[in-house]
């Protein structure tokens, strides 16, 4: 059989402090809300706050991460990204097309050529380390059984 198995779910980290464990949620549900004010904002990323959602979430909120794993937008680039760091070619160039959106908005409206710098070098940087990332799982062998 060589077909590829899918990744099975994220495994929920125990955290043994209520405190942490609320912490943790906190920040899961922030992270999501900007992930998702993201896909209206073109100067706010989306998939670093949906992934940090998910990390967050496996550390403080199961029942948020089953939801993330299973929501329509967000499930299949999660379970790519756990299963080995893929990001999709179409993330890829929507990333891109949103970044240099974002730098054409930044050149107009912010004044400071510092500010200029640090955000569409940070937004270079970021598209740099995203293209180097696989756009699929590697294929499995064959099975060599005769």
């Amino acid at each position: 059989m060589n077909e590829q198995t899918p990744p099975s779910p994220a495994v929920a980290v125990p955290v043994r402090s209520a405190l942490a464990r609320w912490l943790y949620q906190l920040l899961a549900v922030v992270s999501l809300g900007l992930g998702i004010l993201g896909v209206f904002l073109p100067v706010l990323p989306t998939t670093p706050f949906i992934l940090l959602a998910a990390w967050a979430a496996t550390r403080g909120s199961p029942r948020l991460l089953a939801w993330l794993e299973s929501h329509p937008a967000f499930g299949q680039m999660l379970r790519d990204w756990r299963s080995g760091g893929v990001v999709s070619r179409k993330a890829k160039w929507s990333a891109a097309i949103v970044m240099a959106s974002s730098a054409l908005i930044i050149l107009v409206f912010v004044r400071k050529p510092l500010v200029q710098v640090l955000a569409i070098g940070s937004m270079a940087c970021v598209l740099a380390w995203l293209w180097q990332r696989p756009e699929a799982l590697p294929k499995a062998p064959p099975d060599s059984e005769s």
